[in-house]
């Protein structure tokens, strides 16, 4: 078997971290891919190598994997706005990429990347999105307030009372219906975000009319989902994979 190609730096903007790191399997181009984005609360201390297993567990499986660095609150630049537009950017990058098929990308997003993955396929730009899998995803950012205030308004620059049209504007919730196929899955163990918020938000979605599947995995806490040696991970790239494979059909 070949082994995979070196995954290349790819940088989509002059920041130290505007960059993502394109790992492609051993085998001929063109390719379905899946953007990864990282979560922790959207502060500077985490980074792209939260997802880097998933990457490789990814590449293994014949899939590209677009592992995703943005600036995040703390960071020059990052925060509102800078955070949204990195991921926006990124997920372009990506689809100009010559060894990606742009018609079959997932994007999977675990905690606050998961809330980026949901607000990036509500963005109407040229990129369609064939699905998002978001990971305990904050996907309600007036409910993730309750989980951490502090990490929400230094994203968001303040409190709703104080800036409505941030929270309006990049809390998934409100973007609803986002018209993209939507797999949350959550662990039932999770006490860093509650396995409330995958629900609340999936019954709200699908009253606005959004096609979401949500599997709470028994036993799974918040980072077993990331985890690829796990049950929950195994959930995740059933539904990544059943997404790809319906698009291209």
């Amino acid at each position: 078997m070949r082994r995979p190609p070196p995954a290349p730096v790819v940088r989509y903007g002059g920041h130290p971290d505007q960059l993502a790191i394109l790992h492609l399997p051993a085998a001929d181009p063109p390719f379905a891919a899946v953007a990864l984005l990282h979560g922790g609360f959207w502060r500077d201390r985490w980074d792209r190598t939260l997802m880097t297993p998933l990457a490789h567990d990814l590449v293994s499986r014949g899939l590209a994997a677009w592992n995703v660095e943005y600036r995040r609150a703390g960071q020059e630049g990052g925060g509102w706005p800078g955070t949204l537009a990195d991921v926006g950017a990124a997920l372009e990058r990506l689809a100009a990429a010559p060894e990606v098929d742009p018609s079959r990308i997932v994007a999977v997003g675990h905690s606050a990347g998961g809330q980026l993955a949901l607000w990036a396929a509500a963005q109407r730009t040229q990129l369609r999105l064939a699905g998002v899998v978001a990971l305990a995803a904050l996907c309600d950012l007036e409910r993730a307030r309750e989980l951490d205030a502090a990490a929400v308004e230094a994203f968001l620059g303040g409190p709703p009372e104080t800036v409505p049209e941030r929270y309006a504007e990049a809390s998934p919730r409100s973007l609803l219906p986002l018209g993209v196929p939507q797999v949350l899955v959550h662990g039932a163990l999770d006490e860093i975000v509650p396995a409330r918020l995958s629900e609340e938000y999936a019954e709200a979605a699908r009253a606005a009319g959004d096609e979401v599947e949500l599997v709470v995995v028994a036993g799974a806490d918040h980072f077993d989902v990331i985890d690829p040696g796990h049950e929950a991970w195994r959930v995740a790239v059933e539904r990544i994979e059943r997404l790809l494979a319906r698009d291209a059909g």
